[in-house]
């Protein structure tokens, strides 16, 4: 079974749970893979800085195929 993204999933770990997540996360303009935040920061505290619908944006990577 897939684990589930949620607002609680640092981003780092993202694509460890879908590989073709960044398209999307760049697709909002969130380039947090490169940055060294990405360890520490989790989905909901990125879309809080970059002023993302956090709802929208689980929905998508929830659902981008692996």
């Amino acid at each position: 079974m897939k684990k589930e993204i949620t607002g609680d999933t640092k981003i780092i770990d993202v694509l460890d749970i879908n590989p073709n997540a960044g398209e999307i996360l760049m697709a909002h303009g969130m380039h947090c893979l490169g940055c060294a935040l990405a360890h520490g920061e989790t989905v909901a505290e990125a879309v809080g800085v970059h002023g993302e619908d956090l709802e929208l944006l689980l929905e998508e990577l929830n659902n981008v195929e692996e």
